[in-house]
């Protein structure tokens, strides 16, 4: 019987890149079975539901699992590199979220635990597998690069979408490997650093949240610009298909421009969202200056987005398609 459906698009997926298919179906397992314990597992951790993490860890990484799986597709003449970054990239995200999954299942934190040499050596390792998963990313930015992808919207899409997923992950460093304030207080006291580091600027991790997210609504969260940095590849990745498709108004070179001003304004905006949160200020709660930087990047997208419209409009249909 011929497959249709989710299972055609996985054996699709399976005989196109094994590793990435199987991390991204497993990830997406653990994320559903995380759903449920939400539902059946009363415990809480730093304020949220034991599971919730895990759920939102293990459905991250698999959108980043089939997304590089997609990207490398476009890579031709390297494959020995394109199976060691998969096959790389599709353990690291496994183990990192595995990780996770042990740390609620034993009821603690996964990220930021020092409390004893075990979780000390356990937060070390993955550091040192998700800057691994980093590194091949940035490998992956060349491979695409030195690529002939048309139309050349889509290759700059593809390029720069994974470059801010890069920028994203390189925003959460400062967050498992700078104690606060209050953390180096307590070693001063002799207390000891059980915990180092954390997402929340202002206050102690924990306390009231966005649904779902659990971004604070009390102060900063540096997860907020770290989760638009690294889900901007996804959204440049549509963009650039989106692109492909129309309007039929707009030239190769037009394309190509708004690429390059929705990957700007996202970038932008996840340095405005830092900012906003080292300022120990809720993304819920903006104050004068962060209103007027949103404000600001908004104008400068849409007057910049207006006038590559305006010269598609004054400019000839029949422009050649130049190489990416």
């Amino acid at each position: 019987m011929e497959l249709s459906g989710p299972r055609a698009l996985v054996r699709n997926a399976w005989a196109v890149n094994r590793p990435l298919t199987g991390a991204g179906v497993l990830l997406g397992v653990i994320s559903m079975a995380a759903l449920v314990g939400l539902v059946v597992d009363p415990r809480e951790i730093t304020g949220q539901g034991a599971w919730a993490k895990p759920a939102r860890f293990a459905f991250s990484f698999a959108l980043y699992a089939v997304t590089l799986m997609w990207l490398l597709t476009f890579v031709r003449g390297r494959q020995r590199l394109v199976r060691l970054i998969s096959w790389v990239t599709a353990v690291a995200v496994v183990l990192e979220v595995l990780w996770v999954v042990r740390a609620a299942a034993v009821g603690t934190t996964s990220h930021f635990n020092f409390s004893n040499s075990f979780t000390s050596t356990l937060a070390l390792i993955m550091l040192v597998i998700i800057s691994i998963t980093a590194l091949l990313g940035l490998v992956t930015i060349v491979l695409l690069l030195l690529q002939r992808v048309e139309p050349p919207a889509l290759a700059w899409a593809l390029s720069l979408g994974l470059a801010l997923a890069l920028v994203g992950m390189a925003v959460a460093v400062p967050m498992v490997i700078s104690p606060t304030g209050a953390q180096e207080a307590a070693a001063d006291r002799g207390l000891g650093m059980p915990i180092v580091g954390g997402h929340t600027v202002g206050r102690p991790d924990g306390g009231p949240g966005m649904p779902i997210t659990n971004f604070s609504t009390a102060a900063g969260d540096l997860r907020v610009p770290h989760f638009v940095g690294v889900h901007a590849l996804q959204v440049l990745c549509l963009l650039g298909l989106l692109l492909t498709l129309g309007p039929r108004s707009l030239g190769p070179r037009h394309r190509v421009v708004l690429v390059w001003i929705a990957a700007s304004a996202l970038l932008v905006l996840t340095g405005i969202l830092t900012w906003q949160a080292r300022r120990a200020q809720s993304v819920t709660s903006p104050d004068s200056a962060t209103v007027a930087a949103f404000v600001v990047l908004a104008g400068a997208v849409a007057v910049a987005t207006a006038a590559v419209f305006l010269h598609a409009r004054t400019t000839p249909p029949s422009q050649p398609e130049s190489p990416g």
